[in-house]
């Protein structure tokens, strides 16, 4: 069987990323190139991404590296067999940069357009490092998205829980914007952290315990708000003592949940070890990792976390679920319009807003 090249586009909030991939005539999968553009100068002066400047700042990048990425994969444009890029969810000015990127590659090169679900991206992106077969529980946490999603084979998700307001990497970066610190706010608040008492503030835990998978930030984020405001200053030691309580608290809330979700799993599955799979930004934090990594042998599961660079943003992922799409003939029409808005699960209910759960 001859080489399988797929070039894979991302876009979807501040990073600009194209990747180049391979598979061979077997099932291995090499990553020939991976470049990624931050954003973080654009927008760390309003401590949070604007959605103006972001699709204007992909814009200006893309066919660059649309150009370095197949450089250093040292294959030619007419070597590339189908082209994917993120079409959904994600900032839409950002999300038409990279879909017109990949549509006008298509029609040129005449070749297959493919597009993926941001979301697809991160739930598979660990098998581009990890044999790893279906099905699986997957973790996500990001700056948009938090879910338990249960993957029983490619295309076939099943969410099982989400959170009903912040995402968790919204709740670093707002905290941290609280506390004075640099954005994106998950390192600064993990740097901050080591050095804190993080017995120091006794934080709540929205919705941990309740008996489900489902999460909700939004009042952690208020805590920490309040606590602050009735102190006079923000000095280094608050900095460190609130970042370090306030991670604690994220993990004892992640940990609770994921609990929850391993007996969902197993109630669907009769798997004696069960696999999960924690993607995102926030799945870098070192600190998180090691918290999930103690639940193995209690709870008999088995932690599988991506490297850091394809733990963000990056066009490998999107590469991958590409690939996945163009061994099945599941193309893309040229009319595809973006979708801002667009769950991995078709069936998931729409959860936004206090007592949601009990409509």
């Amino acid at each position: 069987m001859k080489k399988i090249r797929i070039l894979g586009i991302e876009s979807s909030c501040d990073e600009t990323s194209v990747s180049v991939i391979e598979k061979d005539g077997g099932k291995k999968i090499r990553i020939l190139s991976n470049l990624i553009k931050s954003q973080l100068d654009v927008h760390q002066h309003f401590g949070g991404v604007v959605p103006e400047l972001a699709a204007r700042a992909h814009s200006e990048v893309i066919d660059t590296l649309i150009n370095m990425a197949v450089k250093k994969a040292k294959v030619k444009l007419t070597e590339i067999n189908a082209v994917a890029a993120t079409s959904g969810p994600g900032l839409l000015g950002g999300l038409l940069v990279g879909v017109v990127a990949a549509k006008t590659l298509s029609s040129v090169l005449n070749i297959p357009f493919i597009a993926v679900n941001h979301l697809e991206g991160h739930a598979l992106s660990v098998r581009l490092e990890h044999e790893l077969n279906f099905p699986y529980l997957l973790l996500l946490v990001s700056g948009g998205h938090t879910e338990f999603t249960i993957i029983n084979g490619f295309n076939k998700y099943n969410r099982i829980g989400t959170t009903l307001d912040d995402a968790v990497g919204e709740a670093f970066d707002k905290t941290a914007r609280v506390l004075n610190l640099n954005f994106p706010g998950g390192p600064e608040i993990e740097k901050y952290a080591k050095q804190g008492n993080e017995s120091k503030f006794k934080l709540p835990q929205p919705l941990s315990h309740e008996k489900n998978c489902h999460l909700s930030f939004s009042g952690l984020k208020s805590a920490v708000v309040q606590i602050i405001k009735k102190k006079k200053k923000v000095n280094l030691q608050l900095q460190k003592d609130m970042a370090a309580s306030f991670q604690k608290t994220i993990a004892d809330i992640l940990t609770k949940k994921t609990t929850y979700a391993i007996k969902t799993f197993q109630s669907n599955h009769r798997k004696e070890l069960v696999p999960i799979v924690v993607a995102g930004g926030v799945a870098a934090n070192k600190y998180l990792r090691n918290v999930f990594l103690k639940m193995e042998k209690e709870h008999n599961c088995k932690f599988y976390f991506p490297s850091p660079k394809l733990c963000t943003d990056n066009g490998a992922m999107i590469a991958l679920a590409g690939l996945e799409r163009y061994e099945r003939k599941m193309f893309s029409k040229l009319n595809f319009k973006p979708k801002p808005r667009w769950p991995l699960d078709k069936k998931a209910k729409f959860l936004k807003g206090k007592g949601i759960l009990s409509a």
